[in-house]
Parts: C-alpha cells; sequence; structure tokens
C-alpha cells in the first residue's frame, strides 16, 4: 500500500501564507524550504492558479517522488536539492519570493520507506541522514562519541531523563562490537531504562533516535542560520512562515520572531541604537497556531506541530540573533 505523508496544519498554512488580497497575489512566488513529498506545494498549487514554487530538498529520493506527485503543475513548480540552509545562504534565483514555508517534520516516507533506520519499527541500518553524503550517521554518533558526550546531546535533543543510563548501556554494549541496526540499539536502550518506563506512552527509545537525528542531519545548527537568510532574501511585505515539533526548534523560531518584532535589540549598555532601530517584521501570530482535536485524530504526528508566521518589514541585520543560539 502507497503510504502519502499527510501536511500539517495545511488549513492553517493556506490561511496564513495566503497571496490573496496581497499586491502580489496575481503572480506569487513561493519557496517550500522543506518540500518532502510536496504536500504542501500540491495543495497551494490547487488553491492558487497565481502561484508559483521553487521546492528545496536535501533528499533527492523523495525529492523524484515529489517531482511525480506534482507533475501537473510542471510550468509552476521548479526543483533545488540541497540544503535548505545553504540555499539561503548563496541565494541563486534572480526572483525573490512574496512567501516562504518551513515544515521541520520529517515525512512518512523517511520513517516507513527510506531504509535509512529513521525508525526502529523496521529493523534497519542505523543512519538517519536526509541527505546520505552528509559526513556523520547516526551509526557515527553511536559507535564513537565517548559516554559523556553522548548522554549530554540526548539529553539536550530530547529531554531523555534516562540519557545518562542509555549512553552508559550504549559504550557497555558497543565493546562487544559495533551497534549497526535501529533494532540493536532500541533493544540497549528498552534494556537500559527501569521496568515502568518501557510500558508508557511511547516506547523509550522514541526520544533518544529523535537526538540522534538531529544531531545527524545537524537540524538546529542549519536553522537559525536558514531561517535569518531566509528573511532577508523574501520580498519586503512577504510572509514567512515555519512549523515546527519540538520545544527546542519552537524556541528558536519564536525568539528570531519576537527579535524581529522589536524596535531595539541592543542591550541596555549600549547608549546609541546599532541595530535598524525599528521592527524588521509584523508578528502575525502572537501565539503559535497548534492544530485542532480532529487533525491530531487524523493524523497524530501533528499533536506537537506549531506555525508561526510573521510579514517582512525590511531586512534584518545580525543583532536580530542575539538570543538565537542553537544548543
Amino acid at each position: 500500500m502507497e503510504i502519502v505523508h499527510t501536511p500539517v496544519l495545511l488549513n492553517e498554512c493556506l490561511k496564513y501564507l495566503s497571496p490573496e488580497g496581497e499586491p502580489f497575489e496575481n503572480d506569487a512566488f513561493m519557496i517550500d524550504s522543506t518540500l518532502g513529498e510536496g504536500g504542501h506545494s500540491f495543495n497551494f498549487l490547487t488553491k492558487y492558479p497565481g502561484l508559483s514554487i521553487m521546492g528545496v530538498d536535501a533528499d533527492s529520493t523523495i525529492q523524484a517522488r515529489a517531482r511525480q506527485r506534482l507533475s501537473p503543475f510542471s510550468s509552476r513548480m521548479n526543483y533545488y536539492n540541497g540544503w535548505f540552509n545553504d540555499f539561503y545562504a548563496a541565494y541563486p534565483l534572480e526572483r525573490h519570493p512574496d512567501l516562504i514555508l518551513f515544515d521541520l517534520g520529517i515525512s512518512v516516507f523517511h520513517y516507513e520507506r527510506s531504509g535509512r533506520g529513521f525508525s526502529f519499527r523496521h529493523d534497519e541500518e542505523l543512519d538517519m541522514r536526509l541527505n546520505p553524503s552528509a559526513e556523520e550517521s547516526a551509526a557515527d554518533i553511536v559507535n564513537n562519541y565517548e559516554e559523556k558526550k553522548l548522554a549530554d546531546l540526548i539529553y539536550l535533543y530530547s529531554d531523555e531523563k534516562y540519557s545518562r543510563r542509555i549512553a552508559a548501556a550504549i559504550v557497555e554494549a558497543r565493546r562487544g562490537g559495533k551497534i549497526l541496526s535501529t533494532k540493536a540499539l532500541a533493544d540497549i536502550i528498552y534494556q537500559a531504562v527501569p521496568a515502568k518506563y518501557r510500558h508508557g506512552n511511547i516506547h523509550p527509545a522514541t526520544r533518544t533516535f529523535q537526538a540522534l537525528r538531529i544531531q545527524a542531519n545537524s537540524e538546529l545548527k542549519r536553522l537559525v542560520s536558514a531561517i535569518h537568510n531566509a528573511f532577508n532574501v523574501l520580498k519586503v511585505g512577504g510572509k514567512l512562515g515555519v512549523i515546527t515539533f519540538h520545544s527546542l526548534e519552537d524556541r528558536i523560531v519564536k525568539n528570531y520572531f519576537r527579535n524581529l518584532g522589536k524596535q531595539c535589540v541592543c542591550p541596555p549598555e549600549v547608549a546609541v541604537c546599532r541595530c535598524e532601530g525599528h521592527p524588521c517584521a509584523e508578528i502575525l501570530t502572537r501565539k503559535p497556531v497548534e492544530p485542532g482535536e480532529e487533525e491530531i485524530k487524523m493524523n497524530s504526528p501533528s499533536r506537537s506541530a506549531k506555525l508561526r508566521v510573521v510579514r517582512k518589514i525590511c531586512d534584518a541585520g545580525k543583532e536580530r540573533l542575539t538570543g538565537v543560539e542553537a544548543l
């Protein structure tokens, strides 16, 4: 059976990033910074006939699936294969976008069909790289990091309360040979945690797998520069939306958007303002937009999603990155 990823907060994205009523309504250009299987792009192209999209994705395999799905819109759809932070750091297009969307979730394809070990539901090679050419796989992290570094990573990127026990168990287990499969790692974690923790709402390996995926793909480190450069690539009056799925991502986006909305971000000890001296953006979502009960019921991965959107007033200097550091 073919499994197709369900785009999260779709109606909310279509509403907040709508070109309708905007000066660019009849000839809008959008960048889908995390194309995936093309779910959001498909619906934007369907609803807004005056819109064209550039789809960015680091994974050429999933991008090929998106190309097939979006083939009916061929004249309005273009593609870039690479990391979104690289794309925005050296923006390659003459035309600048009116709309930008980041959906930081992982596609169902990666969990179910990629064979790269994103999920322990299947016994696969422990990889987790969205782009297979990336230097460090999950197996490299598991087998090479010293115990404290591994424990810190698991705790910081997943808030796993048993990170020390899990890291110690991994280090002990790899003395008998490298840990190379998802099942082997999940079993080690399962045995490392207390018995009562094994039967909670989620599998005890869930958080550790999340932390390894974030590290293998440098997800948080890429995000900070990507959203800053994307904002500056955006046309004045354009809108930027970001969907996050865990607290670390959301904190980065929330703090950056808050800084964009401030008149001044200079520290108190600075006598004369060195930043723009006025807001760089209008915050369109004072509180994050979250899925309703019906969406969560129909698409459980949406339960932790949050959408934040801003409208650009002017370019932002590096001062707006104050306090937006990735862990």
